[in-house]
């Protein structure tokens, strides 16, 4: 039985698109149903949230599954719950997939020490699945029903693989979980930023960042999708492109890049 976004605990953002902000690291999660596919945006930190993910999109797309996965960047609280999406097409910015196999131990470390079960970390470490699908430019995805979805290798900054995805406005709503108003027109565009934009707490810039490049790679976002666009963070509520400027801008002065 199909149920509403509402029912699920999730956002609705806009036609046929939802958005799931987890606890414990508030990482955003995102869900885009077109007909007869249906992309998973992020994965969680661990076995247990993917599985979580998959079980509530399987109810929101009314017994249907996921299809695709976007990963937006290799860090653990985005991509440990990959092993539950196993037999999906998984997607990630060109060099994810090195990552993901030989820095495992490093994605293990670092969920233990950010207060992980040791146990469960080191379980989905094992279980990665790497992308089969390589990000180097923009790879359009469509998943029926008119619903296209634009995935932009718009790094480095947050991370060297940093992936965005637009899912183009005007959607409307052959079926899928929606609001009850019907079909939708002239949507906005919705942007899943990863953490190249954060609302809920500073941007944070680990060892694996690309701080001189981090405020061009907002650009680029910002190009991508325009001044009406929904723009929504890897941690924290969506925003509008006035924030992603704003925060451009002072990653700008923190780093020293213009």
């Amino acid at each position: 039985m199909r149920v509403t976004w509402e029912e699920a605990g999730w956002e609705e953002l806009g036609p046929r698109v939802g958005g799931c902000r987890l606890p414990v690291w508030d990482c955003t999660a995102g869900l885009v149903v077109g007909e007869g596919a249906a992309l998973m945006i992020d994965a969680g930190s661990g076995l247990r949230e993917g599985a979580r993910l998959r079980t509530e999109a399987r109810r929101l797309l009314g017994g249907g599954r996921v299809t695709h996965l976007a990963l937006t960047h290799p860090h653990f609280d985005h991509v440990l719950g990959a092993a539950a999406f196993a037999g999906v097409e998984i997607f990630g910015a060109v060099g994810l997939e090195r990552v993901l196999v030989d820095e495992r131990d490093a994605l293990r470390a670092d969920a233990v020490r950010n207060g992980a079960d040791p146990g469960e970390a080191a379980e989905a470490a094992d279980l990665l699945v790497r992308p089969r699908h390589l990000v180097s430019g923009e790879w359009t995805l469509d998943l029926g029903g008119g619903v296209q979805v634009l995935l932009a290798n718009v790094g480095p900054g947050h991370t060297a693989h940093d992936l965005a995805i637009l899912v183009r406005g005007g959607l409307g709503d052959p079926g899928g979980p929606s609001s009850p108003s019907g079909p939708g027109t002239g949507s906005p565009e919705i942007v899943f930023c990863g953490d190249l934009v954060e609302e809920s707490g500073e941007p944070q810039a680990g060892p694996d960042a690309v701080p001189s490049r981090w405020p061009a790679a907002l650009d680029r976002l910002l190009a991508l999708g325009g001044e009406d666009a929904v723009y929504v963070p890897g941690h924290g509520a969506a925003v509008d492109a006035g924030f992603v400027r704003a925060q451009r801008d002072a990653l700008a002065r923190r780093f020293g890049v213009p």
